[in-house]
């Protein structure tokens, strides 16, 4: 199972190459193409290597590629800052057998009163598996019960892709999918061999045929900013924005924070749902 989630820097490269048009980068198009994108030499052309040497990148055959290499790579094949980061992260695997054990369940007393302070919004706190590790009671209003959930099942991917509820719960749950699955497969170019993360991509796998295909298309993504929508049974649909604050540590521990506008809807339906969660 373990291989679910393992990729490597060539697999991404491949993945990525099929994605760029000659046209996207300013190329001519010559000639048939058996398959979509830019072929291995033009990518070589590109950043300025080989062809050789970026034959023997995909293969894996190409150790320690430098730092400008990388950055070399992702520009010519455009990627976004997400995506940025995975491509380093993929690089730095082959440079190392393991990665220090550290405990992503585990939150400080803190940082727990922290997120219960938070006045008249929904937040959590979550880490790069999805892992709802605190909430408000707002949040519980509004997302889900969590504090009568198994720990097991307060993990947003589970809820995402397994609650045959999901899709009443989140009106933009395609977007919420996708970006879901982006979030884990950044976590998986940190740590492919984390034994939770293994089982979940593992269990998602076997449940959704939705997450299988997203998963093979080696989408990444950071969870940021940006807007946000969920239908309650009580108040209707309810349009936010989020925010996400990073907290510093191996862990990848995220406050997310999700508002309303002033005088919105939105804004009378915390407050309604605030007057019950006490």
């Amino acid at each position: 199972m373990a291989d679910l989630i393992v990729t490597s820097l060539g697999d991404y490269l491949r993945v990525r190459r099929g994605k760029v048009s000659p046209a996207d980068v300013g190329l001519p198009e010559t000639g048939r193409r058996r398959v979509p994108g830019l072929r291995r030499e033009e990518v070589a052309e590109l950043v300025g290597l080989s062809t050789d040497y970026y034959v023997r990148l995909e293969q894996g055959r190409a150790d320690r590629p430098s730092a400008e290499v990388l950055d070399a790579l992702s520009r010519a094949l455009r990627l976004n800052s997400a995506e940025h980061a995975h491509l380093h992260d993929l690089a730095r695997l082959t440079r190392r057998a393991t990665a220090p054990v550290v405990r992503r369940d585990v939150l400080r007393p803190a940082l727990r009163r922290l997120v219960t302070a938070v006045p008249g919004a929904p937040a959590v706190i979550m880490n790069d598996r999805n892992d709802v590790l605190a909430w408000n009671r707002l949040a519980a209003a509004l997302m889900a019960d969590f504090p009568n959930l198994p720990p097991r099942e307060r993990n947003m991917a589970r809820r995402i892709f397994l609650d045959e509820a999901a899709r009443d719960v989140h009106p933009d749950w395609d977007e919420a999918a996708r970006n879901t699955v982006g979030i884990l497969r950044m976590a998986a170019g940190r740590r492919p061999h984390d034994p939770d993360l293994v089982r979940l991509v593992g269990e998602l796998s076997l449940g959704s045929e939705t997450f299988r295909r997203l998963w093979a298309s080696h989408h990444v993504c950071e969870k940021s900013h940006g807007p946000k929508r969920f239908r309650h049974p009580a108040v209707g649909e309810v349009a936010l924005n989020y925010e996400t604050l990073r907290v510093p540590g191996a862990e990848h521990h995220m406050l997310v924070i999700y508002s309303a506008g002033p005088g919105s809807p939105a804004e009378e339906a915390l407050n309604f749902l605030a007057s019950f969660a006490g």
